[in-house]
C-alpha cells in the first residue's frame, strides 16, 4: 500500500497510513494549527503530499511511511485493548514484543473475550477492515450455558432488534453441547459493543467463553495465547487485494448482509502462509 513520490494523497490519508492518526483527528489536528508542510502551517485537509514532502506535527517530524504490515495476536482474558487504561489493567500493547513498530487494532474484544487480534501500522488497512462495507467477516466460538434451539438461532440470519438496537444478520451454529453448556460458531459482518453477548442474553443463554477464531481472510490457527504472528508481504498483498475484489463484487451484485456473510465464506477459507509464532510474558 506504499506509494511513489510522484503519487500524491491527501495529508489526512497520509498521516493515517503512518499510524499517526485518523482522517477525522488530522482534520481537528489541522484546524488546531498542529500540522505544517514544508515549513509552512496548513489550515485545509485537502492538502495533497507525496512521500517527498516533509510534514511535521506538533514540531516533530513525520517519517516516510513503512512498507504495510500486520501482525496476528492471540488475546488472553483479562487484557484489555486500549493503550493506556485508568484502572491499570493490563494492555494489549504491553504485551507486545517490544521490537514491533507502533501499531493498531483492528477493531478490538473486551475484557473477558479471547482470541484473534490484527495489529497493523497502516491507518488506511486498519479503516479498510474495520468498515462494515468491506465485508470481511469475523467468526467465533462461543460457550453458552443453556441450550439454545436450533429455531432461535436460525432467526439471528434475519437480524435483530434489542432495546432500539438494530443487529444486521448472524450466522449461527450449535458445534456441540455437554451438560448445561453449548459450544456455538457464529459469523458476522460487523461487530457492534458486546453484540454477540447481548444477543445471546436476548435468547435467555449466558456466554461464559467467546473466542474470536478468524477475521476476514486471517485465521487464528495455532497461534498461542499471549503470541504473535506476523504475515509475510507476499500474502498480505495478496489478501488485501482479494479482499478488495471481493467488496467491490459485493457493492455490485449482493443487496444484503446476510448474502454478504455466505458470499465471504469463499474469503475466509483462503490459506495463509504459517510462520514462526513469537510467544512472550
Amino acid at each position: 500500500m506504499a506509494t511513489s513520490s510522484k503519487i500524491t494523497e491527501r495529508i489526512g490519508k497520509r498521516l493515517s497510513r503512518n499510524g499517526i492518526c485518523s482522517r477525522r483527528e488530522a482534520e481537528r489536528w489541522i484546524s488546531q494549527g498542529r500540522i505544517s508542510v514544508d515549513g509552512i502551517p496548513i489550515t485545509s485537509p485537502n492538502i495533497l503530499v507525496n512521500e517527498k514532502t516533509i510534514i511535521f506535527v506538533d514540531g516533530k517530524k513525520i517519517n516516510t511511511p513503512e512498507k504495510t504490515r500486520l501482525w496476528l495476536y492471540h488475546k488472553p482474558r483479562g487484557i484489555i485493548c486500549t493503550t493506556n487504561d485508568p484502572e491499570k489493567r493490563p494492555t494489549v500493547f504491553e504485551r507486545l514484543p517490544p521490537e514491533l513498530p507502533r501499531t493498531i487494532l483492528v477493531g478490538r474484544l473486551d475484557l473477558t473475550s479471547e482470541g484473534l487480534l490484527l495489529l497493523t501500522n497502516d491507518g488506511n488497512l486498519s479503516r479498510m477492515l474495520e468498515l462494515p462495507s468491506t465485508g470481511c467477516v469475523r467468526k467465533y466460538r462461543v460457550r453458552v450455558f443453556g441450550r439454545p434451539k436450533t429455531e432461535q438461532l436460525n432467526e439471528l440470519k434475519n437480524g435483530i432488534s434489542i432495546s432500539g438496537v438494530t443487529y444486521n444478520p448472524i450466522l449461527a451454529h450449535i458445534d456441540s453441547s455437554r451438560g448445561r453448556n453449548t459450544w456455538i460458531t457464529m459469523s458476522l459482518v460487523e461487530g457492534k459493543n458486546r453484540e454477540i453477548r447481548r444477543v445471546m442474553e436476548h435468547l435467555g443463554l449466558k456466554v461464559t467463553r467467546l473466542i474470536r477464531t478468524g477475521y476476514g481472510p486471517f485465521k487464528l490457527g495455532t497461534v498461542v495465547p499471549d503470541a504473535t504472528l506476523e504475515i509475510n508481504n507476499r500474502m498480505l498483498a495478496k489478501n488485501i487485494k482479494q479482499i478488495k475484489v471481493e467488496a467491490e463484487r459485493l457493492r455490485n451484485k449482493t443487496p444484503n448482509l446476510l448474502s454478504k456473510i455466505f458470499f465471504h465464506q469463499k474469503v475466509l477459507n483462503m490459506r495463509i502462509i504459517s510462520g514462526k509464532h513469537r510467544g512472550h510474558n
